[in-house]
């Protein structure tokens, strides 16, 4: 899955014209390279460096940096104080002390830390949206954003964990029918009388008019999808029962 790419350009802001080769490795390799590689994600990556910091004794303003980064990778108030109670036990009691002190200004109560929706915003590459307003056919709380309107209109559907719609169906005179594209996460999408189809990244649902389905997330999931709506003559969508508890509840 795309992310952003990291970018930074402390090196040469600082030590351009007093260090142009450090300048150059610190951004165009550690951070152009090293942290844009893809193996690990981002949030790793702060740990091992927190861990490494910590081991080395090291904390000062390069540890803060760090720190708020690691916030933003989406490590949690819960996270940070485990993975620092964690490195104490090899880099010492007072180098925890000082690295927690640092860690309170940043994850304190009134500037709360990353929360769910913010950390899966940051696996997919287009907006999440807001509270989606056809939310009375769903179960749980899903979000909408409009990608586009122009020759096929198309949204970004993203779904809490446990959110699903309603059993609905398409119908229209000629045309018709709706493509999804899993675009992150991952969820499920069935019609009726057939297995449910996991939906993770980069699977297409192809929906025919007449078809009664629905689709959501998995429970332990978030899950965001492309909705593309095919153009449709007298296109309508017929809105059903809720999908069952019982039902949803027997897919892994």
């Amino acid at each position: 899955m795309e992310r952003e790419k990291i970018v930074q350009t402390a090196g040469r802001d600082v030590l351009g014209s007093f260090a142009p080769d450090f300048a150059r490795y610190n951004d165009d390799v550690l951070f152009g390279e090293v942290w844009n590689d893809m193996t690990l994600d981002l949030k790793t990556k702060s740990i091992i460096v927190i861990s490494v910091f910590m081991g080395r004794g090291l904390c000062d303003d390069s540890l803060k940096y760090h720190l708020l980064t690691a916030k933003k990778n989406g490590i949690t108030k819960d996270e940070i104080s485990a993975i620092v109670t964690h490195a104490a036990f090899y880099a010492g009691w007072p180098m925890a002390w000082a690295v927690f002190n640092m860690a309170k200004e940043i994850w304190n109560d009134d500037s709360p830390a990353c929360d769910d929706k913010e950390r899966f915003q940051k696996e997919v590459f287009l907006p999440i949206g807001e509270k989606n307003p056809y939310g009375k056919y769903f179960t749980g709380q899903s979000y909408l954003a409009q990608v586009s309107l122009e020759q096929v209109p198309a949204f970004n559907v993203t779904f809490e964990p446990g959110c699903r719609n309603f059993w609905h169906i398409h119908h229209a005179k000629s045309g018709g029918g709706q493509m999804l594209i899993c675009i992150g996460g991952r969820g499920w999408y069935q019609e009726e009388g057939k297995e449910a189809v996991e939906l993770t990244p980069g699977k297409v649902v192809n929906i025919p008019v007449g078809v009664k389905h629905w689709h959501g997330a998995a429970s332990d999931s978030w899950m965001s999808h492309l909705a593309f709506e095919i153009p449709a003559e007298d296109g309508t969508t017929e809105w059903c029962e809720p999908v069952s508890d019982k039902l949803y509840g027997e897919l892994k």
